[in-house]
């Protein structure tokens, strides 16, 4: 499969693939006891770290700020719990894992944090983006629809949407190269011109 073509792929990501398929897997049969063990231990140790991060706080002016002066684009002018500071592009969980105390973590456990960290923002939006589009998958898109007035759509999607005329946003959204931004461009469409309406089932 072709990344580009992969939906939602900030969320597909390879780094935490077994925390998406781990316990799916383990539903399955394919997950032994040992395995699975493992996988716990690592996501509650995930989870317990990124409490840490947001529980722990420096202030500025502080001894532990000036520590970061050198790697800051500007100082610290208010208190930063380590998660926020964790956000910045550039610090890295070596930066400040250990500024207020010394705190083993497995690499893999530190790496995870981290990720989810510098990408929240827009982790969060996607979610959010995936949230929405299931909330109108059922909306009924007009027979008569006329996709070549969608602004945004390029002539590919516009093509494949005419020759398939999906009677729905979720069928429109299962037409091979028809990205979420498009099925997302066609829900704000029908939206401006009161056109949602679910389908019946």
């Amino acid at each position: 499969m072709f990344t580009s073509r992969a939906e939602y792929r900030l969320l597909l990501r390879e780094d935490n693939a077994d925390l998406r398929l781990t316990e799916k897997g383990r539903e399955l049969g394919l997950i032994d006891d040992d395995r699975w063990a493992a996988f716990c231990d690592k996501r509650e140790a995930i989870e317990l770290e990124k409490q840490r991060l947001k529980e722990t706080w420096v202030q500025a002016g502080s001894v532990e700020a000036e520590s970061l002066v050198d790697r800051l684009t500007s100082p610290l002018n208010r208190e930063y719990s380590l998660h926020d500071l964790l956000k910045r592009p550039e610090l890295n969980y070596a930066d400040i894992g250990n500024l207020k105390g010394e705190v083993t973590v497995n690499e893999q456990v530190s790496e995870q944090v981290e990720i989810e960290a510098k990408y929240a923002g827009y982790i969060d939006r996607q979610q959010e983006d995936i949230d929405r589009l299931r909330q109108h998958e059922d909306t009924v898109i007009p027979a008569e629809f006329d996709y070549a007035t969608v602004e945004g759509l390029s002539n590919e999607v516009k093509q494949k949407l005419i020759e398939a005329r999906p009677e729905t946003l979720a069928r429109a959204s299962r037409i091979q190269g028809i990205t979420p931004a498009a099925v997302s461009l066609l829900l704000v469409y029908l939206k401006k011109r009161g056109l949602l309406h679910k389908a019946v089932k």
